[in-house]
C-alpha cells in the first residue's frame, strides 16, 4: 500500500523528520507501522518510559510522532470507533474538526438515497465523510489545500480499503471544476488560531462562497456550525440539524433537493425525522402551569425551532415563553423528546430542596438547567444528596420566576400518540 510497498521510500533513518510530511510518510514505512502497533496501547502515563526504551533503536522524531499518532487515535476511537481508528491516520485538527463517523453515515445514505453517484467533497479534512461517501458507494473527489491533511485522507482511503472510490487532490477548493460531479458537499473550517469561529463569512472558505458553489450544483450540501443564526440560512437552502445520542452535532443545508425552505431536526442513532416546511411552522404554544409531565426536547429540535411541533404531539405548552421546557398533564410517547413525571414544584430554595432531598433518601441526583445561572456541580455540592433513591431537579423559569421542577423519567405505558 502506497509508501510502504514503494522501495523508493527512505527508511526513518535516512529521513530529515523534523519536516511533518517527512514524519508523516515516516510513520507509514515498515518501521514506521511496526512502531505504531507497539505504541498503540501506550496509556499517557507511561509515554515517557515508552519513549525512552524506544528511542534506543529508533530515530527519537519518529517515536514523537508515533507517540502522537497514538494519542490521536486513542481520542478518534469516539468519532470513529476503535477498529477504523486503529487502522486509520490523523491530525490534531482533523480529530478536532472531522464528522463522527455515524453523521458522516446518514449524511452519506442521505446522498445515495438522492441518486448520488459521484460527489465533489470539498475541505475534505482527513477523510470522514469521504469514507463514508465511499462506502455508500459512491465515487469522491476530495480536496483540500493543506498538504499533510491530504496526506492523512490518503492514507486513511488506503488503511481502510477504498483508495479506488477516493481521490485525493491537493488544491484551493475554490478553484477546482465541480461540473463533472453529481453532487457537492462543502465543510468549510470553523476553527482558527484562536479557537471557534462564530461567524459565518470568517470561515474558510466563507459561507458566501460555499453557497455560491452548492447553487452551481445540481445537488450540495454544506455543513455548518448547528448556533447558526437562522436568518443568515439561504431561502434555498433546506436545513438540517442533527443529534447523535442526545447531543447536537452539526446542522446542514441541503441545496437542490425537494423540500427547500425547510427545517429538519435528524436524532441518531435511530434516525427519527421532525420536519416541517418555514410555511407550515406552528407558532410558539403559550405558556401554561406546570402538568403531571415535562417533556424535554432533543437539541436538535431546539436548533430547528421546532418544540412547537413537539408541544403539539405531546398536548402540552411551555413552562416559560422563553424556556424549551414542555408541560402536558398527558404523557406520550414521542422520540423527540424525553419525558419527566414531576412530583414538585418549589421557588429556587437550596435550603428546601436539601430538606426535601433528604426527606426522601436521594442519593442519586441528576442536575438539570435551562434559564438558570446556578451551576449543577454547585447546586450538588450544596445539597450533599444521600441515600438510594434518585431524582431529578430542574432548575429554570416558570411564568418568569426562578423555579425548582423535581422528578424522574417515565416509566410505564403512555398514551397512544402521534
Amino acid at each position: 500500500m502506497g509508501q510502504v510497498n514503494d522501495p523508493n521510500t527512505p527508511s526513518a533513518h535516512e529521513t530529515d523528520l523534523g519536516d511533518p510530511l517527512a514524519a508523516f510518510a515516516a510513520l507509514r514505512t515498515e518501521e514506521g507501522r511496526a512502531l505504531l502497533d507497539e505504541v498503540r496501547d501506550v496509556e499517557p502515563a507511561q509515554e515517557l518510559a515508552a519513549a525512552t526504551r524506544l528511542r534506543r533503536s529508533h530515530p527519537a522524531p519518529l517515536v514523537s510522532a508515533a507517540l502522537a499518532q497514538a494519542r490521536l487515535r486513542q481520542r478518534a476511537a469516539a468519532k470513529f470507533g476503535a477498529e477504523d481508528a486503529a487502522r486509520m491516520f490523523f491530525t490534531p485538527n482533523g480529530v478536532e474538526q472531522s464528522t463522527r463517523a455515524s453523521v458522516a453515515t446518514h449524511r452519506a445514505e442521505s446522498f445515495k438515497a438522492l441518486g448520488v453517484r459521484s460527489l465533489a467533497d470539498l475541505c475534505c479534512g482527513i477523510g470522514g465523510d469521504a469514507i463514508a461517501l465511499a462506502r455508500a458507494g459512491i465515487s469522491v473527489l476530495a480536496v483540500d489545500r493543506d498538504p499533510l491533511t491530504c496526506a492523512a485522507a490518503r492514507a486513511n482511503a488506503e488503511a481502510l480499503g477504498l483508495a479506488g472510490l477516493i481521490e485525493v487532490r491537493e488544491a484551493d477548493v475554490t478553484e477546482v471544476d465541480t461540473s463533472a460531479y453529481d453532487a457537492v458537499f462543502v465543510d468549510p473550517a470553523r476553527r482558527g488560531g484562536r479557537g471557534r469561529i462564530f461567524d459565518p463569512e470568517a470561515y474558510s472558505p466563507p459561507l458566501s462562497w460555499a453557497v455560491g458553489a452548492a447553487l452551481g450544483a445540481p445537488l450540495a450540501a454544506l455543513k455548518i456550525a448547528p448556533g447558526i443564526p437562522h436568518e443568515a440560512i439561504p431561502a434555498e437552502a433546506g436545513a438540517e440539524w442533527i443529534s447523535d445520542g442526545g447531543d447536537v452535532k452539526e446542522a446542514v443545508l441541503w441545496f437542490g433537493t425537494d423540500t427547500p425552505a425547510s427545517h429538519r431536526a435528524t436524532l441518531l442513532p435511530g434516525g427519527a425525522a421532525l420536519w416541517t416546511s418555514l410555511a407550515a411552522m406552528l407558532p410558539d404554544p403559550p405558556a401554561r402551569p406546570v402538568g403531571r409531565y415535562l417533556y424535554e426536547p432533543d437539541g436538535a429540535v431546539i436548533r430547528a425551532h421546532l418544540v412547537a411541533e413537539v408541544a403539539a404531539r405531546v398536548e402540552g405548552g411551555l413552562i416559560d415563553e422563553t424556556i424549551a421546557y414542555v408541560t402536558s398533564d398527558a404523557l406520550h410517547d414521542t422520540p423527540y423528546a424525553t419525558a419527566y413525571e414531576i412530583t414538585d414544584q418549589l421557588p429556587f430554595s437550596v435550603k428546601k430542596l436539601k430538606a426535601l432531598l433528604r426527606e426522601r433518601g436521594v442519593g442519586i441526583l441528576t442536575v438539570k438547567k435551562r434559564g438558570s445561572a446556578v451551576e449543577p456541580e454547585e447546586l450538588r455540592r450544596k445539597v450533599k444528596p444521600q441515600g438510594k433513591n434518585a431524582a431529578t431537579v430542574f432548575l429554570t423559569r416558570v411564568a418568569g420566576a426562578p423555579t425548582m421542577l423535581i422528578g424522574h423519567p417515565t416509566v410505564g405505558h403512555p398514551t397512544e400518540g402521534p
